[in-house]
């Protein structure tokens, strides 16, 4: 249906947003978001106004009819005397409410329970992946997912629940005093204790509501954590045997889990019966008022009837808003422990006229650089490294050295604490980060797929890229025939065949050499090795060893191996200790030299020796 659809419309989950950190106090969290859509609410205010008053007026009505019929004789009459009464409360019935219903169910539904949430979450997720590499490794990535995917519905329930529900509550409990003070004041004495005593109970409740729930929340997504952290490392798990010791864990994280749950619903439980007991006493207080104000002959009986219908509906009414009061406080604490993951600042971000880097030559300067992980002794400092356009250099040194690091930083996946990191000449921070890595090529030690076919992990190196392109790498690369013959648990095969997460349906081997082949797709100027070819055999190593070579030319490249023949020929060789350059020079000039890389090479050759 076209109005089915025209309300979908309403909010473009997708649309063009400013991508900047989220608000960390809780209002203005909501609004941030709230504040994108905010038409759509104030409409839906309208609409539950409407729903809300349209309602009364059918218990108003009610009241009427009764007196009517004890005031005529025949039902003829009734129709003669009272016919514009009785249609106009069939329009409200067969008309109004439908219609006012049907709008605000379109806008819940159709417009916000989908299309916000969405919105919410894709927000976040666009800000959050682009996040530190520090970020991630502070964090279970199940905690972080589970925020995402929580916090955008948790802010949709409960602001949902409070512009519907807490509105309506509020319009039923003005609309009753105005009409009960119409009919006698006497009738809006019960309902006005009951509404002071009614606050205090939300008072006394709804803090402590709020505390257990956020306590519940953060004990849910510690145990969402574990589990996803669990199934991610299940491998380990199985090897090392220890079933036991993990069940002794996930109980120990489910219980305090449970605790929690616990301890909040047994909140709800005594709110419940509270509430219970001041329902009760209204009912019964507003029946024995009724029938002593109809024996003094100051209301009618339709008032009687009008007044008892609307008391038990807000009756009811009151119970459902309680246990939705307790409902958004979850959502309300699920928000907040969202807030402490999601809000978080980046800790490298692009700056405001931070420009694409366009073309490369390929000249890399490290000058006087100091970092540190945050801890109390630098990995640098006052380190100095220049490559020149098109050189190949290899980095060499114990593990702790800072190899990796070194290609981290120039990667902009970590900022340094001091000095400037340049390329042809200007410093890496006035590019756009995504500008800065499509120019540097990286294959890793521990290559990651995704859980998709292989196309699609290939296609990441070049989005442009036509089947032939791929085969064609794959080929380079000696994964064409393992490719082809690929069939996952649906049946898809060759290029299609989902790989498995992290790519755990393939060896070693052959996610290295995927990896290298989206590298050779990617062609960037810049390549970094770091391991490349650690998990293939001697045979395939020496083939792709070739293939590699004819990859690196016209390249700045920087490899790093701890086999140090696969980096011998090289045109310079960095040696690092303690993240300090040692030594650096052909392999040649550096056996000569006889210091650490020398002790290296005679400490592999002996072991090969002996092999």
């Amino acid at each position: 249906m076209k109005i089915l659809q025209r309300f979908e419309s309403l909010i473009d989950p997708f649309k063009s947003h400013p991508d900047k950190a989220p608000p960390k106090t809780l209002f203005a969290f909501y609004w941030h978001y709230i504040s994108q859509v905010k038409w759509v609410f104030v409409t839906l205010l309208v609409t539950g106004f409407f729903v809300s008053t349209l309602e009364i007026f059918l218990f108003k009505y009610i009241g009427e009819i009764v007196d009517l019929v004890d005031s005529v004789d025949t039902p003829a009459e009734l129709w003669a005397e009272h016919r514009w009464t009785f249609i106009v409360m069939l329009s409200v019935i067969l008309l109004f409410r439908p219609l006012a219903s049907f709008l605000h169910n379109l806008l819940i539904n159709q417009s916000l329970t989908t299309n916000f949430t969405s919105m919410i979450r894709w927000q976040q997720h666009r800000y959050v992946v682009k996040q530190s590499l520090n970020f991630f490794h502070s964090s279970l990535s199940g905690g972080i997912a589970s925020r995402v995917m929580n916090t955008g519905q948790s802010i949709r329930n409960s602001v949902i629940m409070s512009t519907d529900s807490m509105w309506r509550i509020v319009i039923y409990a003005v609309t009753t005093i105005i009409l009960f003070f119409e009919m006698n004041p006497w009738l809006a004495l019960p309902i006005l204790i009951w509404i002071v005593l009614y606050s205090f109970i939300l008072r006394y409740f709804l803090p402590r509501t709020r505390h257990r729930s956020h306590i519940s929340a953060k004990a849910r997504s510690r145990l969402m954590g574990h589990i996803v952290d669990s199934y991610s490392n299940i491998t380990t798990l199985k090897l090392f045997s220890h079933s036991e010791k993990d069940e002794a864990d996930a109980q120990s994280v489910m219980q305090k889990q449970t605790d929690a749950a616990l301890r909040s619903t047994q909140l709800s439980t005594m709110m419940d019966l509270t509430l219970m007991v001041l329902n009760s006493i209204l009912i019964a207080t507003t029946i024995l008022l009724s029938l002593y104000l109809w024996g003094a002959s100051l209301i009618t009986a339709g008032a009687i009837a009008f007044t008892m219908s609307l008391v038990i509906r807000i009756n009811t009414m009151s119970s459902w808003v309680m246990r939705v009061i307790s409902h958004i406080f979850e959502d309300i604490g699920n928000v907040q422990d969202g807030i402490k993951v999601i809000a978080q600042r980046r800790e490298v971000q692009d700056h405001p006229d931070a420009k694409r880097l366009e073309r490369v030559k390929g000249e890399i300067t490290f000058r006087n650089v100091h970092f540190n992980y945050h801890q109390e002794k630098p990995i640098y400092h006052n380190l100095n490294l220049m490559i020149h356009p098109g050189e190949k250099i290899g980095l060499v040194g114990p593990s702790g050295a800072g190899k990796t690091t070194l290609t981290q930083i120039l990667l902009r996946l970590y900022d340094i604490d001091q000095g400037e990191i340049l390329i042809d000449g200007e410093n890496i921070t006035q590019f756009t980060q995504d500008s800065l890595r499509q120019k540097i090529g990286v294959v890793t030690q521990e290559p990651t797929l995704f859980h998709r076919s292989i196309r699609d992990n290939l296609l990441y190196g070049n989005p442009h890229a036509t089947d032939e392109m791929l085969y064609e790498a794959l080929r380079k690369t000696h994964a064409e025939q393992f490719v082809r013959e690929l069939v996952d648990q649906y049946g898809q095969k060759g290029l299609d065949a989902l790989v498995g997460e992290s790519g755990v349906k393939l060896s070693g081997g052959q996610r290295q050499r995927i990896a290298i082949a989206r590298v050779l797709l990617k062609n960037a100027p810049i390549l970094i090795l770091d391991e490349a070819t650690s998990a293939l055999d001697s045979e395939s190593e020496s083939v792709i060893q070739e293939n590699l070579e004819q990859l690196m030319a016209g390249k700045t490249v920087i490899a790093i191996a701890h086999r140090l023949s696969t980096i011998a020929k090289m045109d310079r060789l960095i040696v690092m200790k303690e993240g300090q350059i040692v030594e650096q020079g052909t392999h040649q000039s550096l056996l000569k030299k006889g210091g650490l890389y020398a002790s290296f090479w005679e400490m592999q050759a002996g072991k090969m020796g002996r092999e």
